[in-house]
């Protein structure tokens, strides 16, 4: 991982910079705010940033979030500097580490932010032949796309290609083109010149620059706007970027993975996806089967993630009954391995006794399940009620069962992250309570 340290390496940061390297990091250093700030800009990116408490966090932070980087930040500073500590977090900082560091601290941080390492998790021969032929291809140069319902591993796969690459030493950089508002998207990717609009108060280089000599993935590439997808086609066939207000083309060599959770060659043919980039990205695709084609990977995972939860919450690891395990074997999985985390993460905090039993699987409708006619009462309660009404309850309550997880909600529902999005900011705004964001919304799944 990556690691930036915002203040002087002298001393007690300088020991913690120390114990961060020996656990595989690598440093990066600058004196101040203004400095660390430079250093993102400049492209070399970062998975975690340090900043010594005497420095101005709030300021960091604040800039990290008008400039759109989405980097975790903790706080170090002296062990009884109480006060410090309180206004780091109230800043927005993730963890404070006291000083002098201890190790053990230092490498429960860095796992934190690195967690798992992207490990992929699988047992079943499906997703065996996915991963025999990423690693065939994974040495060319080939631009990949990656297809498969959302939360099937995508993400992951990428990764995967990543390591198995001659670009393994270098950058892997991933972008989401469906999370980020289209007027921001084409800065984020090409980067821009100072002044270049409002807002732009340095130059930043984009993604192209930042994965240069590495991997890019696109991910949800069906979600980007037809203008930009013409300028990406135009990076991927001349490798060089125009920056947002520049005037010099800038030269890049980046692999370009890409994934979709629609059928782009049926997107091509409407005319909402352009077939030539189409083409571009479809060099080499790596289809990823849905997790209910995939049986014994529901075991394997459904196991992985019971470890996982019992482990972060202080509890006993409890294996699967067998009425539970065969409820999972006979469940749609819409929302694939994301649903199948979810709802392990319940079942966790559900369970009683020696077992995970299938009373604490709670499971969401899915394609295989027979449904029973809704009853005349159910119906009748509808009476009377708006359609917005409706789905504002219907969106409100799947969030709520989703633990918060936007893209799971969103894939249940059968709308694109960007509705929901908006749907539920127009709710917060007409002063209707939202559940918050899940604490793993985050996953790579």
């Amino acid at each position: 991982m990556r690691l930036l340290i915002i203040g002087s390496l002298d001393g007690q940061i300088g020991a913690a910079s120390q114990i961060a390297m020996s656990r595989g990091a690598k440093i990066m250093q600058a004196d101040d705010v203004q400095a660390g700030l430079d250093v993102l800009r400049s492209g070399r990116g970062a998975d975690l940033v340090m900043i010594d408490v005497k420095l101005d966090t709030k300021a960091l932070i604040d800039s990290l979030a008008a400039e759109r980087f989405a980097i975790p930040v903790v706080a170090a500073g002296v062990g009884n500097d109480a006060g410090a500590a309180v206004r780091a977090i109230k800043a927005g900082a993730k963890e404070y580490i006291p000083l002098p560091p201890d190790a053990d601290l230092i490498a429960a941080v860095l796992a934190a932010v690195t967690e798992e390492s992207h490990a992929l998790v699988f047992r079943d021969p499906a997703m065996g032949r996915v991963l025999q032929m990423a690693e065939q291809v994974a040495p060319s140069d080939a631009n990949i796309l990656i297809t498969g319902e959302s939360g099937t591993g995508k993400e992951l796969v990428a990764r995967f290609v990543h390591r198995k690459s001659r670009r393994a030493g270098q950058r892997f950089v991933a972008v989401n083109c469906a999370a980020i508002p289209e007027n921001l998207l084409e800065s984020e990717l090409f980067g821009h010149e100072k002044g270049a609009f409002t807002g732009a108060v340095a130059r930043r280089l984009g993604k192209f620059e930042e994965a240069n000599g590495g991997t890019l993935l696109l991910d949800e590439i069906s979600e980007m706007d037809p203008r930009l997808q013409a300028k990406l086609l135009r990076a991927i066939q001349e490798r060089e970027i125009d920056r947002v207000g520049g005037n010099q083309p800038v030269k890049v060599d980046v692999r370009i993975i890409a994934t979709s959770n629609r059928n782009l060659d049926d997107e091509a043919r409407k005319g909402t996806f352009r077939e030539d980039l189409y083409f571009r990205l479809n060099v080499v695709n790596l289809q990823i089967p849905p997790l209910r084609e995939r049986p014994q990977d529901i075991e394997a995972l459904a196991e992985h993630f019971g470890r996982k939860y019992a482990e972060s919450n202080g509890l006993a690891y409890r294996p699967l009954s067998e009425a539970a395990r065969q409820a999972l074997l006979r469940h749609g999985w819409r929302g694939n391995v994301r649903e199948l985390e979810n709802t392990m993460y319940r079942g966790v905090l559900l369970a009683s006794g020696g077992e995970i039993g299938a009373e604490a699987i709670v499971l969401s409708g899915g394609p295989t399940e027979v449904r029973q006619p809704s009853p005349a009462g159910e119906r009748s309660a509808l009476v009377g009620r708006t359609v917005a009404e409706v789905e504002r309850d219907l969106i409100i309550d799947t969030l709520s069962h989703c633990l918060g997880n936007r893209t799971h909600a969103a894939t249940i529902l059968g709308i694109s992250i960007r509705t929901l999005r908006n749907k539920l900011k127009q709710y917060s705004q007409e002063g209707i309570a939202v559940p918050p964001p899940g604490d793993h919304e985050r996953t790579a799944w």
